[in-house]
């Protein structure tokens, strides 16, 4: 089972354009340049393929065995060490959370302190730790998980359950008496920081503390895994369909309508898409560890110049972008904050941009609220809409990828029906990784692969672990939610099937799943509407029967980028309702149903949000549709066609046939695939 990250000669390709600087330069670009850069390691050579294992890389000296989810590490130690730390620094309760600086999904290995200090490998969760006592909050996927690797040390909260505190109201029931509680701000939205501190408050104490150093790194010690250094390359314009100049220009213009005098950029996704740059340091994400700073004049780049090609290198000055070392963004970011003090005028302060998912500790760094306006980024804006090369990128490669799926549920159809074996859930997703790696521009899986039997599709979120995982049932429902990187494009896609005879409760469950997966992707909307407000119609089918599925019907994903993307989604999030949809977004579309203790249903297709025609235009508005991408079939023996309209069957006949014809040509001699194709495509 592997990663294959292959880079060809293509994707290295430098984009010919250029960002001739002005003559006169800002007063944030004087200062930036003003600064002295420090001295950088010789670049190493460029790695053209790179495995690594489907295991995320974040806990491999956590998890390298097969029961590792049960094994519990001793943290006596470390939290006698953490607490003498604190007690250095007069701070009577640390508060570990499991993000990194860049508000990252996915982390790097070196950034998994909660995990190292509590010996909890999930994926969600605080660490919270006094000088007495140490509690660790996680929600309900990982209750068993906390339960079982959890020493005797640790109290476990579990979010969500009646009458158990949050990890912040248990903080702040800990700092009554005027106890001070410390973190490492850089870990920590601004806006999650003043909410706890004004919690603390209000409990009698002495509020939240920024801490500089990350006690829990002075623990780890020299045992800390390195941060990663993998290289950067470019994505040529083949893929990009926008240069890095252009996409700076763009950015300039919203620096002028805010009145602001540099943007610092902190998010992975955002700085790769600008540079029209990749890279391999977070797991799954194409990203590389970095920041930015882009004035009215001049940009900057703060990574490590050991990543980059001669190349990048080239190309980044051909764009108008100096380079400096990434642990060179604070102390830039505090001389803006010094020049801002010292040349604003009382009423009109300079005031610098930062996204609204950036840390606390860039926001003081900057000046604090009277210099920094937190925003919803204008990168994030422009990302979420897709370029026309950028689309088609998006259908060519689900165009591939729905081959791979395709030849793995026929593949494993076969296996389980014809030859009766006996696959477990890892063993059946390491085969379909490796259809998947077969096909041209396949760079990595975009997440773990949920490969769930039975009873295991309930969980919404569920991650088969190897040698820890169930043996696929033939005769119950099986969800596989997967997908894949490709350089011209994400995929994610969710299809449930059954290999035996299915009960008419499953049918009839599956077939209300579709028919609102089917309303969604006809419905015609005007321009201005929002994810939130289109949320209800993939939800009507079920609720006639009151029924319903406790999470988002969908989310922005990302070009050969992070698979969930904001700001955009469809759900009942308050954030979906201020974000409204535009041609050139790519999303999921992902109802389902979910029966505890027996199976879960789950049918997703990502679709490109295009302006449609219509008879009318009232009040001159375009009017907005959607184009699915994915091509996989739906599973045949799971529809109930009693309860399909016409207009409901004669979608599902136009998809399969899309879905034939893109087709063509892949299952040349594969009689196996081709029959199961057919079969599964066969007109209603």
């Amino acid at each position: 089972m592997r990663n294959l990250w292959s880079f060809p000669s293509s994707c290295l390709t430098a984009v010919a354009s250029s960002a001739p600087r002005s003559a006169s330069r800002s007063q944030a670009t004087r200062v930036l340049h003003s600064l002295p850069k420090a001295s950088t390691v010789s670049p190493q050579p460029f790695r053209t393929t790179r495995a690594f294992s489907l295991t995320s890389r974040l806990f491999q000296h956590l998890k390298a065995a097969s029961d590792e989810e049960t094994m519990t590490v001793s943290t006596t130690d470390r939290l006698a060490a953490l607490r003498s730390l604190m007690k250095e620094r007069n701070v009577d309760i640390y508060v570990v959370p499991s993000e990194d600086s860049h508000a990252s999904e996915y982390i790097a290995e070196c950034d998994a302190r909660r995990a190292f200090i509590s010996g909890f490998t999930g994926s969600a969760g605080t660490a919270v730790v006094t000088l007495d006592k140490a509690a660790l909050a996680t929600d309900g996927r990982y209750f068993n998980q906390a339960s079982k690797q959890l020493d005797e040390n640790w109290h476990l909260l579990k979010t969500g359950l009646q009458d158990v505190p949050t990890w912040q109201e248990w903080t702040a029931d800990e700092s009554a008496g005027g106890k001070s509680v410390g973190i490492d701000p850089t870990l920590i939205s601004p806006a999650v920081a003043d909410k706890l501190d004004g919690d603390i408050k209000k409990h009698g104490g002495a509020g939240l503390k920024a801490i500089n150093e990350n006690l829990v790194d002075l623990v780890w010690g020299d045992s800390r895994p390195p941060r990663p250094s993998e290289p950067v390359f470019l994505l040529s314009a083949q893929y990009s369909g926008k240069g890095t100049a252009e996409k700076l220009t763009n950015l300039r213009k919203e620096l002028e309508k805010k009145k602001a005098a540099a943007f610092v950029v902190s998010m992975l996704d955002e700085i790769a898409w600008l540079f029209n740059l990749r890279g391999n340091d977070i797991t799954y994400n194409p990203v590389f560890f970095s920041y930015a700073i882009v004035t009215k004049d001049s940009a900057t780049l703060y990574v490590d110049e050991s990543k980059l090609k001669d190349e990048v290198k080239q190309y980044l000055a051909e764009n108008g972008t100096e380079i400096k070392p990434y642990n060179d963004l604070f102390k830039d970011t505090e001389a803006l904050a010094n020049a801002a003090k010292g040349t604003s005028e009382p009423d009109k302060p300079i005031k610098y941009l930062v996204s609204n998912k950036a840390s606390w500790a860039l926001k003081l760094a900057l000046g604090g609220e009277k210099y920094v306006d937190e925003v919803r980024s204008p990168i994030g804006d422009a990302k979420a809409i897709k370029n026309e090369t950028e689309l088609e990128g998006m259908r060519r490669c689900h165009i591939r990828d729905g081959a791979a799926l395709i030849k793995y549920f026929a593949w494993l159809e076969d296996q389980l029906i014809n030859k009766k074996a006996k696959l477990d859930e890892v063993e059946a997703a390491d085969q379909l990784e490796q259809f998947r790696s077969e096909q041209p521009d396949f760079v990595g899986l975009s997440f773990d692969t949920i490969s769930s039997t039975g009873p295991n599709g309930a969980i919404i979120h569920y991650k088969p672990e190897r040698g820890a995982c169930s043996v696929i049932d033939p005769d119950a429902i099986y969800l596989c939610d997967s997908g894949a990187q490709f350089f011209d494009g994400t995929t994610d896609v969710t299809r449930t099937l059954h290999f035996g005879q299915p009960t008419d409760a499953e049918r009839k469950s599956y077939t209300l799943v579709l028919k609102g997966n089917i309303a969604l992707d006809t419905a015609v909307f005007p321009k201005g509407t929002s994810g939130f407000a289109l949320d209800a119609l993939a939800r009507q089918f079920l609720w006639k029967y009151g029924l319903d599925y406790r999470h988002g019907t969908g989310h922005g994903v990302g070009s050969f980028l992070n698979v969930h993307e904001g700001p955009i989604g469809i759900g009942t999030r308050k954030a979906y309702i201020d974000v409204p949809l535009a041609p050139g977004n790519v999303l999921s579309i992902e109802p389902g149903y979910y029966e505890d203790g027996n199976y879960g249903i789950r049918i997703e297709n990502l679709a490109i949000v295009r302006e449609v025609k219509t008879e009318h235009q009232f009040g001159d508005k375009p009017y907005l549709g959607f184009e699915h991408v994915t091509m996989v079939p739906y599973c045949r023996k799971l529809i109930d066609e009693s309860l399909l309209t016409q207009e409901e069957k004669d979608w599902l006949n136009k998809s399969n046939e899309e879905i034939r014809k893109n087709m063509a040509g892949y299952f040349n001699g594969d009689q196996l695939t081709t029959e199961w194709l057919l079969r599964e495509t066969s007109p209603f």
